[in-house]
């Protein structure tokens, strides 16, 4: 009897579509196949296979089987739970998890290989070219370097036949880990939990563990351990190191090599399409031992996961914000439960929710409170702004200046760290007082030196700087507002001409290559002073640097949203983590205009648990996270008429549930981005209702007309 097969495809359709099994075409679920769609064939994935029974239509027939890797059962099985955690279309999160195999094959290398013939005339060189071929894999360049002769002598070999040239496919290369490879000393904290882990490994299956170590304790050395165990236990297990920041790809891989003499395989934005394929194809059959990447890499084709670790857990780059929503921390905890697998979640300054988990025992608590070696915490003192006022035009204060001088006399490094990109974030004109925004957006254009444009960092937007004022058309009247690093690197490089200089940001860091050069010059002592955002706050370590000046602690307490103060505290931690981290002490002075805030006041004491304490009890009073949950729905258009009809509507139609509230419509902080008006509905639940399953009910009872679109963000990190 001829067979039915659902085939999901990567793009937004509510389910899978039903498709005819052509004859002996043989269909698994998992299996990829190429399945008409209107005038288009797509690339999609066997969700479900059923006899053919007297349907009232002829279905399509499906076009081929591909011979790409089948999709796994557990990544199938978590690409459907993803999307219905997440309200959306299945299509979505499938589209990530084929990201790698609907990218282009590497193209085939030349191999040389001798055919077994003679050469008629031996000179010199020849011999030295016939002796070089023994053991020989490369191209006919590579060969012509190694025998140290010249290309015309391998040229003339290949013309006599003596040699051959092949098109091989490109070679996969993700050597076993050597796992007798001695580790590096570990102090009795990080002894006790690296055993902690390995025992909880041997007892297999799913378990989750907090990492919780204060920075420079070494807690990647106590999770290569893990990854040690597991790959020891079952040398065909794999493992997944989620990381969020490129920039700290290269560092990790590093020291997975220095301890496995193999280098894992990478996945982020940054790897070329045919490199991507390589590692989705030796993911999926199993060749590829380590992945280590960015949230993405969460959806691989894993036939055999046995670990996931998620370093720096709390880091808010873990949730994606456009297209699929989701927060990857979370998601890696899941995936973990699917396939049996130990979740590692490393931080030294852990979310409110993971730290939640492992007080009431959810998650195993590991604690690592001492630093590696002979390294101490840097000590904290905060500047008040208020009583030691800035210069104008400065944004350095007179003890920050003089510490930065001390430190650059003996021989030291500083680090100045500001989040905020550019030169300056706001443009106004003197004359009219117009802040200049970007077209049919709210969003203020932030002046950029390097380039001599105004950047809106949300839409993407740019321009050149103008002369003249757009609205009022005065010339010369427009001054920047505000300090970026670009304007804190000019004011760095002014007081201490003789100093190196350098930004580390994502408009001067702008792959993994740079981000690693940019690292290494500065571990190398090749930089005096760094001026960063947050790109340079977490994970690195200079051995050299021994001062931190945070310019403004206060930004990410303005206009603060529900985790304002919890990932001000984070970032500020992990910032002034990174002076001395090596046998020099550390410092880091704290530029602040509210120094008695619990925030400061946590800093400076370096008392986490109070800080944590405090948060805790208001979110507990409140209802929020970690205590309660959140879900936005975001209502946009371009016709301001027809979204304030459909939020009423859509309003109206919430479904009534105990336990759970609706705030809003309200307009969004945000309210115009593209020229689409914004609405935010907000919810929040106790922890005992479905609030993914309360989201698609209320959005199923209302059809948006089509200049509205709807988005559903569940357990929302971003407000605006």
């Amino acid at each position: 009897m001829s067979r039915i097969a659902s085939v999901l495809l990567p793009m937004p359709l509510p389910e899978a579509f039903d498709y005819a099994e052509p004859e002996g075409m043989g269909l698994q679920v998992g299996d990829q196949v190429a399945a008409p769609l209107g005038p288009r064939t797509l690339r999609g994935v066997v969700t479900g296979l059923r006899d053919a029974g007297g349907g009232n239509r002829p279905l399509k027939p499906l076009e081929a089987r591909l011979e790409d890797p089948p999709l796994p059962p557990g990544t199938l099985e978590f690409v459907q739970w993803a999307a219905r955690y997440a309200v959306d279309a299945p299509g979505q999160p499938l589209a990530i998890a084929l990201r790698g195999a609907r990218a282009p094959k590497a193209r085939p290398v030349k191999q040389v290989v001798a055919t077994g013939s003679a050469p008629a005339r031996l000179t010199p060189a020849r011999e030295k070219v016939m002796a070089a071929l023994h053991g020989f894999v490369g191209a006919p360049a590579d060969l012509a370097r190694q025998a140290e002769v010249s290309a015309g002598v391998i040229k003339g070999l290949i013309d006599e036949g003596v040699l051959e040239v092949r098109q091989i496919p490109a070679p996969v290369a993700f050597p076993a880990p050597d796992l007798t490879l001695p580790r590096a000393p570990l102090n009795p904290s990080q002894a006790a939990a690296a055993g902690a882990l390995t025992a909880m490994i041997g007892e297999q299956g799913f378990q989750v563990a907090l990492l919780d170590g204060v920075t420079g304790s070494g807690k990647t050395e106590v999770y290569l351990e893990a990854v040690a165990a597991v790959l020891a236990a079952d040398p065909t297990a794999q493992v997944l190191v989620l990381l969020p920041e490129i920039a700290l790809t290269q560092a990790v891989l590093t020291r997975f090599s220095e301890r496995f003499g193999a280098m894992p395989a990478e996945w982020h934005s940054g790897v070329a399409p045919p490199a991507r394929r390589r590692v989705w194809e030796a993911v999926a059959t199993g060749a590829c031992p380590i992945v280590v990447g960015a949230r993405s890499a969460l959806f691989l084709p894993f036939t055999n996961l046995k670990l996931i670790v998620v370093d720096e857990e709390h880091d808010t780059s873990f949730k994606q914000e456009e297209g699929f929503i989701y927060q990857a921390r979370d998601l890696a905890v899941v995936r973990g439960k699917m396939e049996a697998a130990a979740v590692v979640l490393a931080s030294a300054t852990p979310s409110l929710e993971s730290l939640r988990n492992a007080e009431t025992g959810r998650y195993r608590w590991l604690r690592l409170t001492d630093r590696h070696g002979v390294a101490v915490l840097p000590q904290i003192d905060l500047i008040d702004l208020r009583g030691t006022p800035l210069e104008t035009g400065r944004w350095l204060s007179g003890p920050l200046v003089e510490a930065v001088g001390e430190t650059l006399a003996r021989g030291e490094q500083a680090l100045l760290f500001l989040n905020r990109r550019g030169y300056a974030p706001l443009v106004l004109c003197r004359a009219c007082g117009e802040r200049l925004t970007a077209p049919d957006t709210d969003s203020w254009l932030v002046e950029h030196r390097y380039t001599g444009r105004l950047v809106c960092h949300l839409t993407g937007f740019s321009m050149a700087k103008p002369k003249a004022c757009p609205h009022c058309g005065a010339i010369d009247s427009l001054v920047s507002v505000g300090p970026g690093v670009e304007r804190v690197e000019e004011e760095a490089r002014a007081l201490f001409p003789e100093a190196r200089v350098a930004v580390f940001s994502s408009d001067t860091v702008f792959d993994a290559q740079a981000a690693r050069r940019l690292v290494e010059s500065m571990a190398a002592g090749e930089i005096d002073i760094l001026v960063a955002t947050q790109a340079a706050a977490k994970g690195h370590n200079f051995p050299n640097l021994t001062l931190v000046g945070v310019v403004d602690a206060d930004l990410g307490l303005r206009g603060g949203d529900l985790r304002a103060a919890e990932r001000t505290y984070q970032l500020l931690a992990q910032a002034t983590g990174r002076a001395g981290r090596h046998d020099r002490p550390g410092r880091a002075l704290v530029q602040t205009y509210a120094p008695d805030h619990a925030v400061m006041q946590a800093l400076a004491a370096q008392d986490r648990d109070a800080f944590v304490a405090a948060e805790m009890a208001e979110r507990e009073l409140a209802g929020l996270p970690p205590f309660g949950r959140l879900g936005a729905v975001i209502v946009s258009s371009e016709n301001p008429q027809a979204l304030e009809a459909f939020v009423r509507d859509m309003a109206a139609a919430a479904p009534n549930a105990e336990g759970l509230e609706v705030y809003g419509p309200a307009d969004a902080p945000l309210s115009l981005v593209r020229g689409r008006r914004r609405k935010r509905f907000l919810v929040r639940a106790d922890r005992t209702v479905d609030l993914s399953a309360y989201l698609a009910a209320w959005r199923a009872r209302v059809k948006p007309p089509g200049s509205v679109r709807v988005v559903i963000d569940v357990d929302p990190y971003s407000f605006l």
